[in-house]
């Protein structure tokens, strides 16, 4: 069987093929929740044939292979587990659940919403970076061209309440297609448009002493409305007769659902999403770039600690309320601080094959996924993981003093460049962020080459 060795050295480090509960994969790690945690020799996990690093978080044994790697060796692995590997592996989410802290399942719970709208997002950035590149090269637009245009790069985030409800809904048990009504309901044009009444070109609705708009650009309303339409829908189903339950149970879930988002939950859930967003705001607009610099610097600490895909909600609120994501941006300084400390760092590396299998955890990267970088090299020695850190931090500074943001999101390093295309002076900009913080971060290494090369060659 292809793969055979690695998957024999990966069961003996965990205790054997009865110690395993249950496993998965993601883009880069194959992840192994186990019987008994306290089976797993670690050194044999380390050198795992073909792993670019192993760790263990969240009540997960994670071995880095990479990406398409990992497709490989999960197969392996599948087959050598047995014919009850599909039925293992359905409930690999529930496990995961149920090893993680209250507020690690809340961000958890975050990510597993938003995750799935991101392509739909990220399509429509680039959309917008299209229509940039295309109009900075002289192109004019006749007004239905331009309606055209409109249709393309502005319809996600006009309907986000409706894809993020449908998303939510599917994720709590309930019916998506009532989850997409509510949301529906939530941009309904009877409704003054949210960012229309914000700029003054339109009124509000008043009722019950309220002001009513519609929820255009808002995220946790929507997630609400997912949690709402699914315990309604199973509550209501407990005591509603079955012949009785097709019209019922839909009617008093939509009606009860949206009830509460628009004179109750709703317009509190508005106006703390709008304090978390203009917190971020506040940070990044600290003086002198300090927010830039923090952030910068310390991002990548947030990837490792797996709170990262959150960070969709603040790059949405970003978007909708400025128009321009910098997230995009100091994540990529972030993620390049840390390259160039890690290639830095392949090369005091004596032994030609941990050399590289460094370079071969760092070029992922490029392409915005770091994990095998971070677990694989940089963690190894604080003293890299502190360079990458200071490369971000300088990048981060760098990213002030352009003044420089993205209009999308979803994408960063190499592929963010297309958020770029609509404006060449701020491609350049991009491109010397990731270079100066490249830079810093190889240069933080090399200074640091003596005690390296004996902390890494031992």
């Amino acid at each position: 069987m292809k793969e055979q060795k690695t998957i024999d050295q990966v069961l003996e480090a965990v205790g054997g093929k009865e110690n395993v509960k249950n496993f998965e994969h993601c883009a880069t790690r194959l992840r192994l929740i186990l019987k008994d945690d306290q089976l797993v020799d670690k050194d044999k996990a380390e050198a795992v044939e073909g792993s670019k690093g192993y760790f263990f978080n969240t009540g997960q044994h994670q071995f880095i292979f990479g990406t398409g790697k990992v497709n490989e060796v999960y197969q392996s692995f599948a087959a050598e587990m047995g014919n009850d590997a599909s039925a293992e592996k359905a409930g690999f989410k529930d496990d995961v659940y149920s090893n993680l802290s209250p507020v690690q399942k809340v961000v958890r719970t975050l990510s597993d919403v938003l995750v799935p709208l991101i392509p739909a997002l990220v399509t429509t950035g680039l959309l917008m970076g299209i229509r940039g590149l295309l109009t900075e090269l002289g192109v004019t637009y006749s007004a239905d061209w331009l309606a055209m245009f409109e249709m393309l790069t502005d319809t996600a985030f006009a309907f986000l309440p409706v894809l993020i409800a449908y998303s939510a809904t599917k994720k709590f048990g309930g019916n998506p297609i009532i989850g997409i009504v509510v949301g529906l309901m939530m941009v309904a044009p009877q409704l003054p448009n949210a960012w229309a009444v914000a700029s003054g070109d339109a009124e509000p609705l008043h009722l019950f002493g309220l002001s009513i708009s519609g929820y255009q650009g808002s995220i946790f309303p929507a997630i609400i409305v997912g949690i709402l339409v699914s315990k309604l829908e199973k509550w209501f189903r407990k005591f509603v007769p079955q012949m009785m339950d097709l019209i019922v149970t839909p009617f008093l879930t939509i009606v009860i659902t949206l009830g509460l988002i628009l004179f109750a939950l709703g317009p509190i859930l508005q106006v703390a999403e709008r304090a978390v967003i203009n917190s971020i705001v506040y940070l990044v607009q600290a003086p002198l770039g300090i927010g830039y610099i923090i952030y910068g610097g310390v991002q990548q600490v947030i990837v490792i600690t797996g709170l990262h895909h959150s960070l969709s909600i603040i790059e949405l609120g970003l978007l909708n309320t400025t128009g321009e994501n910098v997230l995009q941006v100091l994540g990529t300084a972030s993620m390049a601080g840390q390259f160039g400390a890690a290639i830095a760092a392949a090369f005091i590396y004596k032994n030609k094959v941990k050399r590289s299998n460094a370079i071969s955890a760092a070029v992922p990267t490029l392409f915005g996924i770091t994990e095998p970088l971070l677990f694989g090299v940089n963690l190894r020695s604080m003293r890299i993981f502190g360079a990458g850190m200071l490369g971000g931090a300088v990048g981060g500074f760098a990213t002030y003093v352009f003044q420089l943001a993205a209009t999308g999101m979803g994408i960063t390093f190499i592929p963010g460049l297309l958020l770029y295309t609509g404006d060449f002076g701020a491609m350049l900009k991009y491109v010397v962020v990731i270079l100066i913080a490249f830079g810093v971060g190889f240069a933080g290494v090399q200074l640091q080459r003596k005690p390296l090369a004996k902390e890494l060659n031992q």
